[in-house]
């Protein structure tokens, strides 16, 4: 079956990723004030949505158009040429709006720790509801935006993120939204997101955010709870599985179609709601997405050399997109969301660890493992 062609939009850019040169127990003992740290050689990449999900899919071997804003300038160009660099046809649908800066971030990515950002959004707040053009959307079937808290339009103006998505869904395309975590002292922090994805999601067909995100979201004094002891190495923070069945579940009266919840460490888990005529009016994928009707379902992460984790939940979100885009079931399009998020793992920048579709099934077939789930908490029950 020819896959679906896969619009990606929203956060877009340019990643400069220092390599860091050994092991460190806790960011604390790196970046110290007055220290001067050794590394080595900086990656230079794109970051964001557009950048990792987008590229992640082209590396499967999917036809996608990529949907971000950039300014004309250096930044910006670097951007576009990356893109170009992969294939020129990716920047068609690309806006560039000379009045703006681009965005960039400097990633701290020491191994064995979760990485922090320093980010500066530029283009990124400009980017609304009207910057989706309909040629832009001709020939495609499913639409995926991401990280709306990192693009202040999508959040300071009510209704934007709903309204962009019906334009979108009216059009004809599946619908797939992906978050970020706001930083709790910004504006975006001080959001009523549990309010602002009341209106988004029955305009949404997959959700696909992390447990961190979603519950924050949706409680932030128990998601800054949970964060903070994720950050000290509590597995999903204390949540048990459960909890995570009931985010998901909430979520899907919330309006989803379906629900992907990535778990970092422990895989991801994904719930798919029983409403038949819900999954019927998702749009250009709706024959798929039927077939997962009612699914609930786990998978975990695959053994992996982790040699940096930048992008690896929007390579996951990536391979449930190709999945859904080839018309697989959803065990095997969970399966794949694991495989590709393992595999960007292992290069230290978001996509180029992703192989192609068949390399990652010739990698299944030969028996790749999985990574043990961890039971702290009662959270994983076979």
């Amino acid at each position: 079956m020819a896959a679906k062609k896969i619009v990606v939009a929203g956060h877009v850019c340019l990643d400069i990723i220092p390599q860091f040169l050994r092991a460190a127990p806790g960011l604390d003992e790196i970046i110290e004030p007055g220290k001067l740290v050794d590394i080595g050689p900086a990656v230079v990449s794109t970051g964001g949505a557009v950048a990792n999900t987008g590229l992640a899919l082209h590396r499967l071997g999917l036809p996608v158009a990529l949907m971000g804003k950039v300014g004309n300038d250096p930044f910006g160009r670097a951007i576009l040429d990356v893109f170009n660099n992969h294939d020129p046809a990716l920047t068609e649908t690309m806006i560039i709006d000379p009045d703006v800066a681009s965005s960039y971030s400097v990633v701290i990515n020491p191994p064995d720790i979760d990485r922090c950002f320093l980010h500066c959004p530029g283009a990124n707040d400009t980017f609304s509801a009207a910057d989706i053009r309909p040629d832009s959307l001709a020939g495609a079937a499913i639409f995926h935006f991401g990280y709306p808290p990192l693009m202040r339009q999508m959040y300071a103006r009510p209704g934007e993120l709903a309204q962009m998505l019906t334009t979108v869904r009216r059009a004809g395309l599946t619908t797939s939204l992906d978050m970020a975590l706001p930083d709790p002292a910004s504006p975006a922090g001080r959001v009523d997101w549990a309010k602002l994805l009341a209106e988004a999601l029955p305009c949404v067909d997959l959700f696909v955010p992390s447990f961190e995100e979603i519950i924050y979201m949706l409680n932030p004094q128990r998601g800054l709870a949970v964060r903070e002891a994720a950050a000290a190495g509590v597995p999903l923070g204390g949540l048990t599985s459960s909890d995570i069945s009931a985010l998901a579940g909430e979520l899907l009266a919330m309006g989803a179609a379906a629900v992907m919840i990535k778990l970092s460490k422990q895989g991801a888990v994904l719930h798919v709601t029983d409403n038949r005529e819900r999954l019927q009016a998702c749009g250009a994928a709706a024959s798929a997405l039927t077939t997962w009707r009612g699914a609930a379902i786990h998978a975990p992460c695959y053994e992996a050399q982790v040699a940096g984790t930048t992008g690896a939940g929007d390579c996951a979100v990536a391979g449930l997109l190709a999945a859904l885009a080839k018309g697989c079931c959803a065990a095997t399009a969970l399966r794949m969301a694991m495989a590709a998020g393992s595999a960007s793992v292992e290069r230290p920048d978001a996509t180029s660890g992703v192989p192609s579709w068949q390399a990652l099934e010739q990698r299944l077939a030969a028996g790749w493992g999985t990574e043990t789930v961890s039971t702290a908490g009662g959270w994983w029950q076979s």
